[in-house]
């Protein structure tokens, strides 16, 4: 592969770029093999994680038997070699952790361009992804048309262009490989739809008409975790185990948009966009120590986006910041007459970043959280800001047939989605279809088994029966909710990570989570605000100011060269 770079370069670049790339090649030993990670025997660390307390760290395979990471950056091969270390270590202190606004004004001060950025994502995508000690699998594609779109937006600016500070121009953006983007598969994680090369998503079109330059595409729970049964979140066939930089061997990812949470972590990219049906933000956002933002479903488009279930799915942001998640989300907004979910309000269904005070504000404490120091001590510094705490003591409602709901939703979209979106070379048009292609090779296409699929199967729902379905879990959620926030007039509901993400699904409550510390052997605490439907601004108001108050968030540790 080496030589066959170094021909590619000679053919493309003449002999200034031959010895441009021995001379950098130099500086660079670190980058001489494809993809670092030559000779590496996963059955150590396969073996170590069999004694983990937790059966889900139980690791079957770490890396995809279908993919190699090399493949990520072939396309920029000449590009990293004229990207030197130096280079790297002068932009780390201007990008690492950095948010929207500081990156813009950067720009905006000429300390750097849109396409040294991208290029700086490259760089510590191969510099940590082809280490031993590092890698995390968070990466499954990326764009080959990404640094031409970096570079033609510093055209634009340079042309004139105005580029507001909150802004997503020219910005590097990870997408959920279950979003459509084209010049890469759109694959769930799947071996199924692994040639899946499809038109842009609908939210994805609303980010490149925004300027956003899409750096490529994060691994996750193959088919957003509806696949298998108790198997690890992180883990799809295509890109393999993603591990959460928190601690690689130690805490899992969360699920299902397991890569953009750790990639968004790691700085991969400035910002990442997720999926969620129930706590599939929530969760790797809790898990990775970021800010998971679960719309609605209904203010964010979903066309283009491989489904399970047409009532709950939602794409979402998962960032650093609340004003990222806030910026992300404008840059993905807008009407799609597509997607039957959407409110003709999302046309103009923009938030904003304002300051708004917590005087008089209600917030609905659950008393299940009596024993948790870190809620009662976020509670605590809220309501020192003058919110007003509002115990809840009632029990949510016990749902009976959450799987099947899904799994029937499923089965119909899944095949909509296929016949209307899959690239030409999908061989696949159903569920079923699927459940056979997986067993003509199960240790590589289903190493956990598929049990989920397995359920589909055999289910027989009519169309009446999954909207009398529906109609039952909608009902039962949005009535226990809308009685909680009625009767106690609440704004916002707090809760830890993930929990309640079912329940506010299926009553359609949009979501915020922010972290709010750590536990001592280091692992991530999120603190989690529901709002009633289309409240989102609510959410955002509450979060900017436990943002401010709490200032809890910290980078991991190990990822910070």
């Amino acid at each position: 592969m080496r030589s066959l770079t170094i021909m590619r370069n000679i053919t493309e670049f003449g002999l200034l770029a031959l010895l441009l790339s021995f001379a950098v090649a130099i500086q660079m030993p670190s980058f001489a093999a494809d993809n670092g990670l030559s000779g590496y025997d996963e059955a150590a660390d396969i073996a170590e994680l069999a004694l983990h307390e937790n059966d889900r760290m139980h690791f079957a395979l770490i890396h995809s038997q279908v993919s190699d990471k090399a493949d990520l950056w072939e396309n920029y091969a000449f590009d990293l070699l004229a990207f030197s270390e130096a280079d790297y270590t002068r932009l780390k202190p201007q990008i690492l952790d950095k948010s929207i606004v500081e990156i813009q004004d950067a720009v905006a001060a000429d300390q750097f361009d849109y396409a040294d950025l991208l290029t700086f994502y490259l760089y510590r995508i191969k510099k940590v992804e082809t280490d031993r000690a590092r890698f995390l699998n968070a990466i499954i594609a990326i764009n080959p048309n990404a640094l031409a779109a970096a570079r033609q937006r510093d055209e634009e600016r340079r042309g004139g262009v105005a580029v507001p500070r909150e802004s997503v121009f020219g910005i590097p953006v990870l997408l959920k490989d279950n979003i459509g983007a084209q010049g890469m598969p759109t694959s769930a994680g799947t071996v199924a739809l692994k040639s899946n090369f499809t038109v842009d998503a609908f939210v994805t079109q609303r980010l490149i008409e925004n300027g956003a330059v899409i750096l490529g595409k994060s691994n996750l729970s193959e088919w957003a975790y509806f696949f298998c049964d108790d198997c690890p979140s992180g883990y799809s066939a295509v890109g393999g185990q993603t591990l959460n930089p928190y601690g690689r061997k130690t805490f899992g990812t969360g699920g299902s948009s397991s890569g953009s949470g750790a990639a968004a972590a790691a700085n991969f990219a400035t910002v990442t966009v997720g999926s969620e049906t129930t706590g599939s933000i929530l969760s790797p956002a809790s898990a990775n120590s970021l800010v998971g933002f679960k719309p609605t479903t209904g203010s964010l488009s979903r066309t283009g986006v491989v489904p399970i279930s047409s009532t709950l799915d939602t794409t979402g942001p998962i960032t650093k910041t609340v004003a990222d998640a806030v910026i992300l989300f404008n840059g993905m907004a807008g009407f799609d007459p597509a997607d039957k979910a959407m409110p003709l309000m999302a046309e103009s269904f923009q938030l904003q970043l304002t300051d708004v005070s917590l005087e008089g504000k209600k917030l609905g404490i659950l008393n299940s959280f009596d024993d948790n120091s870190y809620y009662q001590n976020a509670v605590n510094s809220l309501v020192v800001a003058g919110a007003i705490s509002i115990e809840v003591n009632s029990e949510p409602p016990i749902f009976a047939g959450v799987d099947e709901f899904l799994g029937a939703e499923m089965v119909r979209d899944l095949a909509l989605y296929l016949q209307e979106f899959a690239g030409a070379k999908v061989t696949v048009d159903s569920v079923n279809a699927v459940k056979f292609f997986n067993e003509q090779a199960p240790g590589v296409r289903a190493p956990y088994g598929q049990a989920l699929f397995d359920m589909m199967s055999e289910l027989n729902y009519s169309a009446e029966q999954t909207e009398a379905l529906r109609i039952q879990l909608q009902d039962q959620a949005a009535s226990y909710l809308g009685d909680l926030f009625a009767d106690l007039e609440l704004d916002v509901l707090l809760s830890v990570n993930s929990s309640y993400a079912g329940l506010a699904a299926f009553a359609n409550y949009p979501a915020l989570t922010i972290p709010m510390g750590y536990e001592g052997d280091g692992k991530p605490v999120n603190l989690t605000f529901y709002a009633s439907p289309f409240n989102e601004q609510v959410l955002i108001d509450v979060g900017l100011q436990f943002e401010k108050l709490s200032l809890a968030r910290m980078p991991p540790a190990g990822y910070s060269d």
